[in-house]
């Protein structure tokens, strides 16, 4: 485990931490003991874009800093307890629908993926599958906000940031089935 002050610039009291997990590298921005954002990378670089313009504008009190909690959450959902990411805090901040779908999205089920479509209909608007799959894209939270869980209609899955071995592996995991290297 690795942790760095976030870059002053962009996200002041912010810490970058970087963990080995099955899957690779992931790193997690937290700020006042909620994920900014997160992903499996070793760069902070390919995180700091995804989090919205006025979070990155607030400057955070590192006192308050607590990135234990979001570490073990990871560490217990490699151990397989799926439901230890939701009880880690994450700020995002968007427009109304994208807003509502990532909460929407923490109450998708381990091992139980959704399509876009059903997605949609359960963030209100069943005719809203682009917009459904944008917060999706635009989630900077993964993992915690776990977007992998959604898949297409035809059962395939669809994009995933962090590509698409990383999303079958987390899939397969969260439904029993040994996650493929």
């Amino acid at each position: 485990m690795t942790a760095t002050p976030a870059p002053p610039a962009a996200l002041r009291g912010a810490t970058t931490t970087t963990v080995d997990t099955p899957d690779g590298a992931f790193t997690v921005i937290e700020a006042e003991g909620a994920v900014l954002s997160s992903g499996w990378t070793e760069l902070a670089s390919e995180l700091t874009g995804q989090i919205h313009p006025s979070i990155r504008a607030v400057g955070f009190d590192p006192a308050a800093s607590s990135v234990r909690p979001i570490l073990d959450a990871v560490s217990r959902y490699y151990d397989g307890d799926f439901d230890a990411i939701a009880t880690v805090r994450v700020r995002q901040s968007s427009g109304p629908f994208r807003v509502h779908a990532w909460e929407v999205l923490r109450a998708v089920r381990p091992g139980a993926p959704v399509t876009y479509l059903q997605y949609a209909d359960r963030a209100g608007n069943p005719t809203a599958v682009r917009a459904a799959a944008a917060a999706c894209a635009k989630n900077a939270a993964a993992l915690f906000v776990p977007c992998h869980r959604i898949i297409r209609t035809d059962g395939t899955l669809g994009g995933f940031r962090w590509g698409l071995p990383v999303k079958q592996r987390l899939l397969d995991r969260e439904a029993g089935r040994p996650p493929v290297a």
